[in-house]
């Protein structure tokens, strides 16, 4: 089989950086996670994986692919938590990337939305083709006639990973209101953190876009304080611990690690929220 090439420098290897991510805590710590997606999707790409596996496999790599493969887990939570009262719902991922979660959590009778740019959805297509009950839609998340895509009528559960960091608050909080309003009874799960911890995130983006205005992007501390607040359509905000809200991974990491995970829980307050819609 001819592999898929992956051009340096370009959106396919940013695409494949979390992939790689998981495939190494998957080897790392197969106690605590399994993606047996991302080991197929890797062995499909023509790509010299030594450089970035130096980097993966050192200190300050490994945790970063750690705290990669937790979001996904605290995601996938949420995601088989809605699925037990509305197990038609529509399953709906914000910035998909070549994240498979829907194959991972699929209960056989939800549907799977796969929402990206073209570009990326175009190299989906080719490497991770929509299957039964899923579908790749190209979009730009803040136009919204992609809502006329979903079938909510069964409920709807919308995640995204490491995307509203690159949002403007307002433009974060108006797509939020307007999916509440669209997809009633729905939720949303997300992973964020406070201002300190965005510029840490969006440091290298920042300087190459050359932005100065740090604070206007999507940051928050106190989620159900800076969020409920923000439209009548949100029933509850909620959120957890990032690294250890769904489990304690504690025991089958290093103590480095675990001091790690309780300088972003104190610093950078990383975590997961959860909107609930009327």
């Amino acid at each position: 089989m001819e592999k898929y090439h992956i051009e340096r420098n370009t959106v396919q290897e940013t695409l494949i950086i979390p992939l790689y991510g998981r495939k190494v805590c998957s080897e790392k710590f197969p106690e605590l996670f399994n993606d047996p997606e991302s080991e197929r999707i890797i062995s499909m790409l023509d790509y010299d994986f030594s450089e970035m596996g130096k980097k993966m496999h050192g200190t300050a790599g490994l945790y970063g692919a750690l705290e990669v493969a937790q979001r996904q887990y605290d995601l996938m939570c949420e995601v088989r938590e809605y699925l037990k009262e509305h197990p038609g719902a529509a399953v709906v991922n914000l910035g998909c990337g070549l994240d498979a979660t829907f194959r991972q959590v699929d209960n056989g009778f939800c549907r799977g939305y796969n929402l990206d740019f073209p570009d990326v959805i175009k190299i989906r297509d080719d490497l991770l083709p929509a299957g039964d009950r899923e579908k790749n839609i190209a979009c730009d998340l803040n136009d919204t006639s992609w809502f006329d895509e979903i079938d909510g009528e069964e409920g709807a559960v919308f995640f995204a990973a490491g995307v509203f960091y690159y949002f403007q608050t307002e433009d974060a909080i108006k797509l939020f209101d307007k999916m509440a309003e669209r997809f009633p009874g729905g939720v949303l799960v997300f992973d964020a953190c406070n201002k300190r911890g965005v510029r840490l995130m969006l440091k290298t983006w920042i300087k190459e876009a050359d932005i100065r205005d740090v604070g206007a992007f999507f940051a928050v501390k106190d989620a159900e304080k800076e969020l409920l607040p923000r439209s009548s359509h949100f029933a509850g905000v909620s959120h957890k611990s990032y690294m250890r809200g769904y489990r304690n991974i504690d025991k089958s990491i290093r103590p480095l690690y675990r001091l790690l995970n309780t300088l972003c829980d104190r610093l950078i307050d990383m975590q997961i929220v959860k909107i609930r819609f009327r």
